[in-house]
């Protein structure tokens, strides 16, 4: 799967920013030769989240599709790349649904600048997205993991017994449709990571405008004792929401990634500030390009703890108004 001759920089969520993702391959060493981005002894991995939302999304996937098929990188599903299957995939019939996801005003939104910039280019599109199901959901090199959001062995185990590279076919994502499947559990789980539901029928609406029941939290602390400590969003909870203690159930229910484990990387949790460890073995590297935060990499050599030296980012600017 990876030339182990080579070194590695694992790239955060792009979201259709292919400008800036020059940027970012440029300063990191990267030459474009034959239309292709590449570097003589390092291997670019992408965190999946390639499209929606960004100004040039077309140009995003090619330029990340071209660098896999050369060999000079390699991809893995961000939930963004399984919603734009879902959204085209037929549900099962008596499912009740017409897609797997529907096209409701909300989902419609969340895909609507990819549909839009791939307009006047249908068969592009199609390729794309038959390129999605190379995509896996997850990656486990022995001394290190990629998954875009959350790493669940309890999941991971059993779906690499029936799809044995992580990638899934239409099969699964029709299956994913069916609240509570096996396959709807994966999808969410490694895709959309952890979340608990707000207490007291509590909803919130977050800086991109959606309303939640739920809230994403953390899947790596050790001894948490409040809602405060699990949350991990931008968005913060109400101050009287984090003081609220978890119940028993509550801190038996949440998955623990333990600092033994191999060094894993993840993206789309919409972070901000100077890119950073999590801790010594968790890194994630979604900085909010797409809001003109940061396009970030970790530079991975032969190290066994995320090395807080080695991050690597370039700032996304505003355009500026016209005078």
């Amino acid at each position: 799967m990876f030339d182990p001759a080579r070194s590695f920089d694992i790239i955060g969520d792009v979201h259709g920013c292919a400008l800036t993702l020059e940027r970012l391959l440029d300063a990191m060493g990267y030459k474009r030769q034959g239309g292709v981005w590449r570097h003589p002894r390092r291997q670019a991995l992408f965190l999946g989240d390639i499209v929606d939302r960004g100004p040039r999304i077309r140009e995003a996937l090619h330029i990340v599709h071209d660098m896999v098929e050369a060999g000079q990188a390699f991809c893995i599903m961000g939930n963004h790349e399984y919603n734009a299957l879902a959204w085209v995939t037929p549900a099962l019939p008596g499912s009740g649904k017409t897609y797997v996801r529907e096209h409701t005003p909300r989902h419609a939104r969340l895909i609507d600048e990819t549909l839009t910039q791939f307009a006047q280019h249908p068969g592009d599109w199609h390729d794309f997205l038959q390129w999605f199901y190379e995509l896996p959901l997850f990656v486990d090199a022995g001394r290190f993991r990629l998954v875009h959001a959350c790493w669940d062995p309890g999941l991971i185990e059993p779906l690499r017994r029936e799809y044995p590279n992580g990638c899934i076919d239409e099969h699964f994502i029709q299956a994913s449709a069916v609240s509570g499947s096996f396959a709807s559990t994966v999808c969410n789980r490694l895709l959309r990571g952890t979340d608990m539901r707000l207490p007291d029928g509590l909803t919130l609406t977050g800086g991109d405008g959606l309303t939640r029941a739920f809230f994403r939290t953390k899947f790596w602390e050790e001894d948490p004792q409040t809602y405060g400590d699990i949350v991990f969003q931008p968005d913060a909870l109400p101050e009287d929401v984090a003081r609220t203690p978890l119940s028993h159930s509550q801190k038996n229910a949440l998955l623990r990634y333990a600092e033994d484990e191999p060094l894993l990387f993840v993206g789309h949790y919409w972070r901000s500030g100077r890119p950073a460890p999590i801790r010594g073995n968790l890194a994630c590297l979604d900085y909010s390009a797409v809001l003109y935060g940061k396009l970030a990499a970790y530079r991975l050599d032969d190290e066994t703890r995320i090395d807080p030296h080695k991050f690597v980012w370039v700032d996304v600017e505003r355009p500026q108004a016209s005078q």
